[in-house]
């Protein structure tokens, strides 16, 4: 009897992490594997398309066991993508999941999407301009202690 106790104690820790494991999936789900689920499943998302206003409560309905945080951390690295901005600043229409268009996107998200570009391009171009010079002092300052070491070694030999 004893040994019959002993074998159902490790089973049922077992079978309980097991179902803990299986409702915690979801909520382990990050935001970049949450997007990649959601490229792969809905066009809209797989082909950058200018989504509709309130996508989130489509993406709910569908997807109803989805943490909130997670999937607006998702549509928030989506529609920040360099690639869903271009898009949005020629796009004419929004989009459903299933790619179907609907409402007109407005001038105004189109001048905050060139904005955004815009921006982003010319951060980008401080930076490499940063590094360039900052290569460069560090080359004159290469050159710079070559040169003095070239004078220490030549008046050392007189000395």
């Amino acid at each position: 009897m004893k040994s019959m106790n002993t074998s159902l104690t490790p089973q049922a820790p077992a079978i309980e992490p097991a179902a803990s494991a299986a409702t915690a999936a979801p909520a382990a789900l990050t935001p970049r594997s949450l997007l990649k689920q959601l490229q792969t499943q809905f066009p809209a998302f797989r082909d950058f398309l200018p989504l509709s206003i309130g996508i989130d409560k489509q993406i709910l309905a569908l997807m109803p066991e989805l943490d909130r945080k997670t999937m607006r951390t998702a549509l928030g690295i989506h529609t920040g993508s360099l690639r869903y901005l271009k898009v949005m600043e020629k796009a004419k229409l929004r989009h459903d999941l299933d790619g179907t268009p609907g409402a007109e996107v407005t001038d105004t998200h189109r001048a905050h999407a060139t904005q955004v570009l815009q921006d982003r391009f010319k951060k980008e171009a401080e930076r490499k301009k940063a590094e360039r010079d900052a290569a460069a002092a560090e080359e004159a300052a290469r050159v710079r202690a070559d040169k003095l070491n070239q004078l220490t070694a030549k008046f050392s030999r007189k000395g």
